[in-house]
């Protein structure tokens, strides 16, 4: 018996290396398409052959290139219309929500638009934006509910100081609180500047003065970009759309959008837009109570493509050649001021026009040849900072460009010395 047991011990003994050896050969020497380093469990079947990798599915959706968009832009909802330009009855918007629903036109949201010029998400091939601008409180009270109604999203375009406890911010207009109930329900909230200005003008309308180059500069970001951050702090959103105060827009507005990382523009220049359309000035219709043509235009996805205001198209101040140059200081209250205007493309004849600041509109001489305009002042400038307006059309559309330089506060006023190349009026060709 002792003996048999010594046996059994002894096979045992020899048998265990060579079970090791035969699980270190296996997995040194793994089975064809076995991945090394796996191995199969003793006992067990042979894992399966592996597969090659499947090829990875294309799951974006299919993108109508066709597609139309239009966005409309309202202001107050009021029974009695005073200020017609930025005033509709309720009666009139809920008239308007209900054909947008007769005529099949799909209202989807901002961000879907985006997500759709992405290459992200498919929209209706006709589709509407209603964006409601500034942050009045008949927003909340008036207009909502009638969205809520028809199920419609919709967009506030909000200047931060135009709410309630702001500088703007009286009686009829929004308050936090409410903006907070809206965000809750799923409204989208946008940037629309702090203080509503024209963000082209150098002009602080809080501290109701003029800004030099510098403070021109600092206040700008904090019109685009500080209304951007007031929001997201106050209502903990995020805010990638900017809507531009009257629509009026220029090259230095769009650039300090997009340092604030806005991913859209708008402006109020009505227009369908298309899967291509730039991002960095997006057109809205803006709804008028005296302007029904523009609601039918823009539904019907025909007609003119402005919503009524000519389109401006701005020059910047470094495409033109100007004197005194843009931020130029001048030793003299009383300079020539002078413009190459040959960017502007060609002009309109009896449409060319210069203001100056202080001064207003002036009897500038056009050279049409040469297309150069040109004003000696002759009342002495009072501010340090002079700011240059030119306007005029080409093809029916308005263009604009203007440009500031300094005065020298210790100058006598006196023009300097005239030269024939720069006193005297553009020659006549």
């Amino acid at each position: 018996m002792l003996i048999r047991f010594a046996v059994i011990l002894l096979l045992l003994a020899l048998s265990f290396p060579a079970c090791k050896k035969r699980e270190t050969l296996a997995k040194n020497n793994p089975a064809p398409n076995q991945p090394p380093g796996s191995s199969t469990a003793p006992g067990s079947s042979a894992a399966p052959a592996a597969t090659p990798a499947a090829t990875a599915v294309n799951t974006k959706p299919a993108i109508d290139l066709n597609a139309q968009v239009v966005i409309f832009g309202y202001h107050r909802f009021v029974n009695s219309i005073k200020h017609p330009d930025t005033e509709i009855t309720p009666a009139a918007f809920e008239a308007q929500m209900k054909e947008l629903k007769d005529k099949g036109v799909s209202v989807i949201g901002m961000q879907d638009f985006l997500a759709w010029k992405r290459g992200e998400k498919a929209i209706p091939v006709r589709s509407a934006i209603l964006t409601l601008d500034d942050g009045w409180k008949s927003q909340y009270d008036v207009a909502w509910p009638i969205l809520k109604k028809y199920g419609y999203p919709h967009t506030m375009f909000i200047y931060t100081e135009g709410v309630r406890g702001g500088h703007y911010g009286g009686g009829e207009a929004i308050s936090w609180e409410q903006l907070a109930e809206m965000r809750d329900a799923g409204v989208d909230i946008q940037a629309h500047s702090e203080t509503h200005p024209d963000l082209r003008k150098p002009y602080d309308k809080i501290a109701k003065k003029k800004l030099g180059p510098p403070e021109y500069e600092q206040w700008l970001e904090n019109e685009i970009g500080r209304s951007k951050r007031t929001l997201e702090e106050k209502l903990g959103i995020k805010v990638n759309c900017f809507a531009v105060p009257y629509g009026n827009i220029n090259d230095r507005v769009r650039d300090v959008a997009k340092k604030a990382e806005y991913e859209a523009v708008f402006t109020v220049y009505g227009q369908r837009l298309t899967y291509n359309a730039p991002n960095n000035s997006l057109g809205r219709y803006l709804i008028e109570a005296n302007k029904p043509k523009v609601f039918s235009e823009a539904i019907n996805f025909s007609g003119a493509t402005n919503s009524g205001a000519a389109p401006v198209a701005e020059i910047g101040a470094s495409e033109l050649s100007t004197q005194p140059a843009n931020g130029e200081t001048v030793k003299t209250a009383l300079p020539l001021i002078k413009a190459n205007l040959a960017s502007m493309g060609s002009l309109d004849n009896g449409t060319v026009q210069m203001r100056v600041s202080g001064l207003g509109q002036v009897p500038a001489t056009y050279d049409a040849k040469a297309q150069t305009l040109a004003y000696q002042v002759t009342q002495r400038l009072r501010d340090k900072t002079c700011t240059v307006f030119i306007s005029a059309k080409s093809g029916g559309k308005k263009v604009e460009a203007h440009w500031a330089f300094t005065i020298d506060e210790n100058s006598s006023g006196a023009p300097p010395a005239p030269s024939p190349a720069a006193s005297a009026p553009p020659p006549k060709r």
